[in-house]
């Protein structure tokens, strides 16, 4: 006769489906070391190469250095066979501060233009165009655009918009573009599966008492979603300020702070981008990418507080 167990809910579990619910857990407990193991190695190695030069005033005030290789050369004249005493020794002051104006500058212009647009296609799709052919012609390049790799998005802004206005064509703003065109497609799914979630009795409810499809979406099918969306939004976010060919080839490159989303500017992945295979750049390589990896968790925590103040809570 085979065992049973109580639940707590009243029911009874075999000894077999015991085993088997404590093999699923432990199967998950090996799979979360197994992804978090990579993160620590990952997380641990930046702090550990870029600390010395991010923990500084001088990285948030300064403009990047340009004299970085000269000193990297100069500490090395036994290598080339140089006298050390025909070589000036330069002092570098490494700082970032043009390239993490530049990064917020880019991914917040990027984010106004996507995210609004990205949600408003959402709710089309979900609450007016079901399964209509307008709304599955939308998905259908929806999954393209999402397939499609960052560098073909930054030669066809570079193409469409950095071409015809040159040397004024790269900027922030085209950028911008690039990231934004990246992003929307994030945001339109993430918000269509979180608005597939909101229980329909929600919208039933809201429609007994005379409230209009609009108003409805507005009030309650919004609020309800909203912790679901704000995920998705970040994500996209935390995707274009980590993306380095779209601004390889839209927005230039600056060593001073550029305070207009229009005229040249640099980004954090492209200091990292350009300094990991420079001479003596190694030191602001992880010091760039430490920085960014704050601020994509900094922003991420801003999202998640906002979202939580926000959000309501349903109860069925």
């Amino acid at each position: 006769m085979t065992a049973v167990e109580t639940s707590p809910f009243g029911t009874h579990l075999s000894t077999g489906r015991k085993v088997r619910n404590r093999l699923a857990t432990i199967c998950m407990g090996v799979a979360f070391l197994v992804a978090a193991v990579p993160l620590v190695i990952v997380l641990v190695t930046l702090v550990t190469k870029g600390a010395g030069v991010v923990f500084g005033l001088d990285w948030w005030t300064k403009p990047i250095p340009s004299n970085v290789a000269s000193a990297a050369l100069a500490d090395k004249t036994d290598v080339f066979g140089i006298d050390p005493s025909q070589v000036t020794r330069q002092t570098v002051v490494y700082g970032m501060w043009p390239a993490i104006w530049g990064t917020l500058l880019t991914t917040a212009i990027a984010a106004v233009l996507s995210i609004p647009l990205g949600i408003m296609a959402a709710v089309y799709l979900n609450e007016y165009g079901g399964n209509g052919r307008a709304a599955r012609v939308i998905r259908f390049f929806t999954d393209v655009m999402t397939g499609v790799p960052s560098v073909v998005m930054g030669v066809f802004i570079y193409t469409v918009w950095v071409v015809p206005l040159q040397a004024q064509g790269r900027s922030a703003f085209a950028g911008s573009l690039a990231l934004g065109a990246l992003m929307l497609p994030i945001v339109v799914r993430s918000t269509e599966e979180m608005l597939r979630l909101v229980p329909d009795a929600l919208r039933d409810a809201s429609a007994a008492l005379g409230s209009p499809r609009w108003r409805t979406t507005v009030k309650v099918v919004l609020p309800a979603a909203l912790p679901g969306i704000t995920s998705g939004a970040m994500l996209a976010v935390a995707r274009a300020a980590g993306e380095t060919a779209p601004v390889l080839f839209a927005i230039g490159t600056v060593s001073a702070v550029n305070w207009s989303p229009f005229g040249q500017n640099t980004t954090l992945a492209a200091q990292i981008y350009s300094n990991a295979t420079q001479p003596g750049g190694e030191s602001i390589a992880w010091g760039a990418a430490l920085t960014l990896i704050g601020l994509v968790m900094v922003l991420t925590l801003i999202a998640r507080g906002v979202s939580s103040r926000f959000s309501v809570r349903v109860d069925l």
